[in-house]
């Protein structure tokens, strides 16, 4: 299956994020950072990531989640809402290996 459980979306919103390994946790911990206004990765926070991702990954991790975030205040200035594509329970066919 691809991308998260309800239980991961119950968690993460929560701030749960011991449900999660390593990289995943150091993964949504930069995620979080870069959300804030003003961003900032501490260099704890930095070296943790370090130990799970090439600095190649993170300049892509970065740019995505920097996207997101972008669309996110975008959204805002024109009250975009959801467009409801999340429903609780839904589950997505495993792809096939090419």
């Amino acid at each position: 299956m691809f991308g998260l459980s309800d239980d991961e979306i119950t968690a993460i919103s929560r701030g749960d994020f011991q449900v999660f390994q390593g990289s995943e946790i150091a993964l949504l911990r930069m995620a979080e950072a870069l959300a804030d206004t003003p961003a900032n990765v501490s260099a704890e926070l930095y070296a943790e990531l370090r130990r799970h991702f090439s600095e190649e990954q993170l300049i892509e991790l970065a740019a995505s989640a920097a996207q997101e975030n972008f669309r996110a205040r975008y959204n805002r200035v024109f009250d975009v809402g959801s467009d409801g594509l999340y429903r609780k329970g839904l589950r997505f066919k495993h792809r096939k290996a090419a």
